[in-house]
């Protein structure tokens, strides 16, 4: 024991007598773990912001929308572009599917609206009341149309925080009147804000209102479905509830065996696994290209290291001919080494934090730093530190005391 605090000292001592050297050798280290620790952040945060997008979706959400149709030509015009959902399809849905406990038909367009002098082009939608809790979306003021308004197709609405700012500044919109391509509707509630949806659109430019509405007043009675919201049940297994959706839409559509679906059923689980696979590549490669700096710092070790071997040839010899072991040798100059990138790793770390934060405060970009990370990063600079410093840590303990010793 005593014999490895001794060698320890003895390292010590010796990267503090080439100080300069020895902070251009951990310069290497420092920033590659910088590096790494930087990019990990920025992309967690990216895909901590993917998953809070996706959980504002709502809770086991199911989504149905049109399928591809073709034109006479056999030409196919994609998803979305069948008429096939009605009005009818949502409530056999909810009728029939008992794991389907909110439905909500939804109708959609991108129109203007007009509120005083102002106006704004926002997105219309036409909804059940289940909208609002199979969206898990709270009211900041006012209250939500009821089941009444959708049997009446009253010209009421709920609005998000962007149509209202523009139309009304800071003022409260609840009462306010807007007209929608003429039709004048009273506004009755308030959205809290949710930010930009996964693909990066403003969730609170909308304007809600009942399906029916949209379809009697708005859009005409011939105005086919953009697609039905069904939230299942906490205990269901969505997979099993999709498959009962796909075969029950088939009969209603009477689609034969041979025939594919003329709409497509996609749950908000599938979503996420593809929208946060996305940000975990993007994490991937860029630890990936972080990783690549450290390894180049590794092997400036492994240069100043092997330049340092040669330095003091003289010194190992003398080291030898007064009871030093190969082994003592050996552990010296890993002793170095493992100094060199561990002491790089933790000003690295402390370099990659700031500079992540950074990042965050000047490119409104979120930063998510864990522990693991940092651990992860600190355990790899000096594994990297002991892998480049082995090869001329045993070339020194290889050295011929005598030859040492003659060394000029």
């Amino acid at each position: 024991m005593k014999s490895v605090i001794a060698t320890i000292k003895i390292a010590l001592r010796t990267l503090l007598r080439n100080k300069l050297r020895t902070a251009l050798t951990a310069l290497g280290i420092i920033i590659g773990v910088g590096t790494i620790i930087a990019m990990l952040g920025i992309g967690n945060g990216a895909k901590a912001q993917v998953e809070a997008q996706v959980a504002s979706l709502g809770q086991n959400v199911i989504m149905v929308y049109p399928g591809s149709s073709s034109s006479g030509s056999g030409v196919r015009l994609g998803y979305g572009s069948s008429v096939t959902l009605t009005v009818e399809d949502a409530q056999a849905i909810d009728r029939e599917i008992s794991d389907a406990v909110a439905v909500s038909p939804e109708l959609y367009s991108y129109t203007q609206v007009v509120a005083g002098s102002q106006n704004w082009k926002t997105k219309l939608y036409g909804e059940a009341p289940e909208f609002f809790q199979i969206r898990q979306w709270p009211l900041a003021e006012g209250e939500i149309f009821t089941d009444t308004d959708v049997r009446g197709a009253t010209k009421v609405a709920v609005i998000g925080q962007t149509t209202a700012q523009q139309l009304f500044g800071e003022e409260s919109p609840i009462g306010k009147t807007i007209r929608v391509q003429n039709v004048p509707f009273t506004v009755l509630g308030l959205l809290v804000p949710k930010g930009f949806s996964v693909k990066g659109h403003d969730q609170d430019n909308i304007l809600i209102v009942p399906y029916t509405s949209a379809l009697n007043r708005l859009m005409g009675k011939n105005a086919t479905l953009y697609g039905i919201n069904i939230e299942a049940s906490e205990d269901a297994d969505l997979a099993r509830v999709q498959n009962q959706i796909r075969e029950l839409l088939r009969q209603r559509h009477r689609l034969t065996s041979s025939k594919e679906d003329d709409f497509f059923v996609r749950s908000q689980q599938e979503i996420g696994e593809t929208a946060t696979a996305t940000a975990r590549t993007m994490t991937l490669l860029l630890a990936a290209v972080a990783g690549i700096s450290l390894i180049v710092g590794g092997v400036g070790i492994m240069n100043i290291m092997l330049v340092s071997v040669t330095e003091r040839t003289r010194e190992i010899g003398i080291r030898m001919a007064v009871g030093a072991r190969g082994r003592d040798i050996l552990r010296q100059f890993l002793i170095e080494a493992f100094t060199l990138s561990s002491l790089g790793g933790t000003l690295g770390i402390l370099l990659g934090v700031a500079a992540s934060r950074l990042f965050a405060a000047l490119g409104q970009w979120p930063s998510v730093i864990s522990p693991a990370s940092v651990i992860i990063a600190f355990l790899f600079s000096a594994a990297v530190g002991l892998f480049f410093g082995f090869y001329p840590a045993k070339k020194a303990a290889r050295l011929n005391p005598i030859e040492a010793l003659r060394y000029e």
